[in-house]
C-alpha cells in the first residue's frame, strides 16, 4: 500500500502524540522533501514534530515531475509541500494521499486522487478499534495545533463516530 502525506496529518497527530495511528493504519507513509523541510521549521517550535522525521516508517521521495509541482504552485496557488505530495501520489500511484488544505484537496480529487483528511484518518482508527473516542484527540487538535474545522464538519464526524452525546 503506497500513501502519500501532506505536512498536516503528521504535524497535527505528532503534536497531540498519536503519530503512531498512520504506522498502525498504513505501516509505511511517504512524504516529498518540501514536507520534509515543513516539518522541520515546525519542529523548530516543537520537537515533537522534528521526531516524526527520524521514524524509518516515514520515508521522504522525491517527485520527477517537476513540471506538475510548479503548475500546481503557480496556477492553482498551493504551496511546495502540497504541490509535490500531489505529485508524487500521482507519479507513485498512491492508494491515498492524506491532506486537509481545501484548495489541495482540490486539486488531487481533480487529478484523480483518493484522500484523506486526519478527521477522516480518525475515523478509520476508531473503527478499527485502534482508539475509543475521537472527540478528545479532535479538541486537542484544535486546541494544540490550532487545526481548523468548522462546527458542522465537528458535529457531523463525532456523529459518523458514534459520539453525538455530551
Amino acid at each position: 500500500m503506497i500513501i502519500v502525506s501532506d505536512t498536516s496529518p503528521i504535524n497535527g497527530l505528532a503534536i497531540v502524540g498519536y503519530l503512531s495511528l498512520l504506522q498502525q493504519l498504513y505501516e509505511r507513509v511517504l512524504i516529498p522533501p518540501a514536507v520534509a523541510d515543513e516539518l522541520r521549521r515546525g519542529g523548530e517550535d516543537d520537537l515533537r514534530i522534528i521526531d516524526a522525521l527520524s521514524l524509518d516508517w516515514i520515508e521522504v521521495y522525491q517527485p520527477s515531475d517537476y513540471q506538475l509541482v510548479e503548475t500546481l504552485q503557480t496556477e492553482y496557488n498551493l504551496d511546495r509541500g502540497e504541490s509535490e505530495a500531489i505529485a508524487l501520489a500521482l507519479e507513485l500511484n498512491a492508494e491515498e494521499l492524506l491532506i486537509d488544505e481545501r484548495l489541495g484537496r482540490r486539486q488531487a480529487v481533480r487529478l484523480g486522487l483518493s484522500i484523506t483528511g486526519l478527521l477522516g484518518i480518525l475515523l478509520v482508527a476508531k473503527r478499527r478499534g485502534l482508539v475509543r473516542e475521537i472527540r478528545p484527540i479532535i479538541d486537542n487538535l484544535i486546541e494544540q495545533a490550532s487545526f481548523r474545522v468548522s462546527d458542522s464538519l465537528y458535529i457531523e464526524v463525532l456523529a459518523a463516530a458514534g459520539e453525538t452525546g455530551d
